[in-house]
C-alpha cells in the first residue's frame, strides 16, 4: 500500500491545478495579467510591490494585489497606501497559498477594475514552486544578503520561475555578495532564466521591472486577440 502522505498530496495538487485552470482562464476572459511572487520570509517583497505597484499606477495602468501571510494585514495596508487595492489572505499555519485561497480573495474584486494582479506568496522557499495560481509569470525575489548560493540550495523553486529579482542590492558591496557568481548560480539552477538588480529602498531596478511587466502584459494581450 502506498504512503497516505503521498495518496493526500496528490489529491491536494490535482485539486489545485483543476482550480488554477479555471481561474487562468478567468484571468484571461477579463484581460487581467498575473503575477506570482515568491521569496523567503523578509526579502522585501511588500515594499518592493509598493514601489512597482505605484510607478504602474503612474503610468495610467491599473494594479491590486492578494497578500499571503500566517498573520497580521500588515502587508495589504501597506501595498494599499500606493493607491491601489489589496486583499490580505490569512493562511494560519500554511506557508505557502493555494489557488483556492486567491479565488476566495477575489470575491468582491471586479476583476475588469485591474490591467495587473500581483500574488505576494507567503514567505517560503519550498512549498509555493508545487502549487500553481493561475500566474501568468512568477517573480522569484532573491535579496543580496542571504548568499550567493541561494538558487543553488532551492533549485525546485527557481526551476518553476520565470524572473529573478535581485534585491537589496543597495547594500551589496557592505554584506560582499559576489554579483556574477550569484548570476552564474542562477543560469545553473535556471539556464537562461531573466535577472534583474534592484533595491526598493534606492529605487534601483523598479523601473526595468515595470517596463518588463508593461512588456509581457502586452505580449499576453496580442496572443490573446490572435486566439479570438
Amino acid at each position: 500500500m502506498p504512503p497516505r502522505i503521498l495518496e493526500v498530496r496528490t489529491k491536494i495538487l490535482k485539486k489545485n491545478d483543476e482550480i488554477a485552470r479555471a481561474l487562468r482562464a478567468r484571468f484571461a476572459e477579463h484581460g487581467l495579467f498575473v503575477i506570482n511572487v515568491v521569496s523567503s520570509p523578509g526579502a522585501g517583497k511588500t515594499e518592493l510591490l509598493a514601489q512597482l505597484m505605484t510607478m504602474l499606477r503612474e503610468q495610467g495602468l491599473r494594479p491590486a494585489a492578494v497578500v499571503g501571510d500566517l498573520a497580521t494585514e500588515n502587508d495589504a495596508l501597506r501595498l494599499s497606501a500606493s493607491g491601489c487595492p489589496a486583499k490580505q489572505i490569512l493562511t494560519g499555519s500554511m506557508c505557502h497559498l493555494e489557488a483556492d485561497m486567491v479565488e476566495t480573495a477575489l470575491d468582491g474584486f471586479d476583476l475588469d477594475d485591474f490591467d495587473i494582479l500581483f500574488i505576494e506568496n507567503v514567505g517560503n522557499l519550498v512549498c509555493p514552486q508545487s502549487f500553481d495560481l493561475g500566474e501568468d509569470l512568477r517573480v522569484l525575489l532573491f535579496p543580496c544578503t542571504e548568499g550567493e548560493d541561494k538558487p543553488l540550495k532551492y533549485p525546485t523553486l527557481i526551476n518553476t520561475c520565470d524572473l529573478v529579482l535581485f534585491a537589496k542590492m543597495d547594500i551589496a558591496e557592505a554584506v560582499g555578495f559576489d554579483t556574477e557568481l550569484a548570476r552564474r548560480n542562477c543560469a545553473q539552477a535556471r539556464p537562461g532564466v531573466a535577472i534583474i538588480e534592484t533595491s526598493a529602498r534606492a529605487g534601483v531596478g523598479i523601473d526595468a521591472l515595470a517596463r518588463t511587466i508593461v512588456e509581457k502584459q502586452k505580449i499576453k494581450r496580442r496572443e490573446a486577440t490572435n486566439l479570438v
